[in-house]
C-alpha cells in the first residue's frame, strides 16, 4: 500500500481501522448468537486491548537495572516503552524516558481503550487500537512516512483527545496514591498540557509531573535528530524511585478509568434500552 501521497496513506489508515471496527462489531454478534452476550465480548475485547500491566512492568523492569547500575540493561529494555534514541541517556535520562512514556500510554494503552470501549462497544476498543497502533507504526515524523503516516497520525489524534482529557483528570484525583496533590496536578495540567507538540500527550504527561512533583522535557532525540521541548512541571528532574511511583499511578489511573467507563457502560446501555421500549 505505500506511497509517498496522502492520498495512499488515508485509504490505508481507514481501511485497517474499518476492518477493526467491524471486526469486533462481527465478534459482538457471533456472541450474541452463541448466548455469551455483547457485554462478555466487549470485556474480552477490552482485555486484549489493555496494555497496563505490561506498561508498568516494563517501566520497573527499567527502573530496577538503573538502581543496579546496569544502564546497558536499562537502554536495552527502553525500546519496549518509547522510540527515544537510548544510548546516550544515563540514569536520569532514562527515568525521564520511562516516566514520560508510562503517562502517555497510560492514556493511550488504558484509558482510551476503556474509553472507546464504553461509547462504541466491541468495535470501538478495535477500532481505537488500531488506529493508536497504525500512528506508532507509520505516524511518526520522517521522511519516509511524512505524507502516507499523516492520516494515520491525525486519526489517532482525534480518537485520543477524549481518551486524554480523561486520563489527566484521573491522574489528579489519583495523585494522592503517590503523595501527590491533586491540586497541583491539575494545576500542571492545564499550565503546561498545550506546552507539549502533541495535543494530547502533554496533557497527562504535565498531569505526572504535576501528581509526581517532578519536571518532564527538555532535550531528547529520535532516530538522530535531536529536540528541545518545553518543561511540564516545577519539581526536580524525575529520579528512579519517580519511575516506581509512576509505575503505581498508571495502575491507579488505569483501575479508576475502568470504574468510570463501566458505570458509563451501563448508563448508556440503559439509556438505550428505554429509548427502544420507548419507541
Amino acid at each position: 500500500m505505500y506511497a509517498p501521497s496522502r492520498a495512499r496513506g488515508v485509504a490505508y489508515a481507514g481501511g485497517l481501522v474499518a476492518l477493526a471496527a467491524t471486526s469486533g462489531e462481527l465478534a459482538a454478534r457471533a456472541g450474541a448468537r452463541a448466548g455469551i452476550g455483547r457485554a462478555v465480548v466487549l470485556a474480552a475485547a477490552t482485555w486484549a486491548c489493555l496494555g497496563g500491566r505490561s506498561l508498568a512492568h516494563e517501566a520497573t523492569r527499567l527502573a530496577r537495572h538503573v538502581e543496579h547500575g546496569d544502564l546497558e540493561a536499562a537502554r536495552a529494555v527502553l525500546p519496549s516503552l518509547c522510540g527515544r534514541d537510548a544510548q546516550t541517556l544515563d540514569a536520569e535520562g532514562l527515568s525521564r524516558a520511562a516516566l514520560e512514556s508510562v503517562a502517555e500510554n497510560t492514556s493511550d494503552a488504558v484509558v482510551g481503550a476503556l474509553l472507546w470501549g464504553a461509547v462504541a462497544g466491541p468495535g470501538g476498543v478495535f477500532a481505537y487500537r488500531a488506529a493508536n497502533t497504525l500512528d506508532a507504526m507509520v505516524g511518526h515524523h520522517s521522511e519516509r512516512y511524512s505524507s502516507f503516516g499523516w492520516a494515520a497520525a491525525r486519526l489517532d489524534d482525534l480518537l485520543s483527545w477524549p481518551a486524554a482529557r480523561l486520563g489527566a483528570a484521573l491522574t489528579a484525583l489519583c495523585a494522592p496514591a503517590v503523595g501527590g496533590s491533586p491540586r497541583s496536578a491539575w494545576r500542571i495540567a492545564r499550565r503546561d498540557g498545550g506546552s507539549h507538540p502533541s495535543p494530547n500527550a502533554g496533557r497527562i504527561e504535565a498531569a505526572f509531573a504535576g501528581a509526581l512533583d517532578v519536571r518532564l522535557g527538555g532535550p531528547l532525540a529520535y532516530s538522530g535528530a535531536a529536540e528541545i521541548r518545553q518543561y511540564l512541571g516545577d519539581g526536580p528532574a524525575p529520579s528512579v524511585a519517580d519511575v516506581r511511583r509512576a509505575a503505581r499511578l498508571s495502575l491507579a489511573v488505569g483501575s479508576a478509568a475502568a470504574l468510570t467507563c463501566a458505570i458509563s457502560r451501563a448508563l448508556l446501555t440503559s439509556v438505550n434500552a428505554r429509548i427502544r421500549a420507548a419507541g
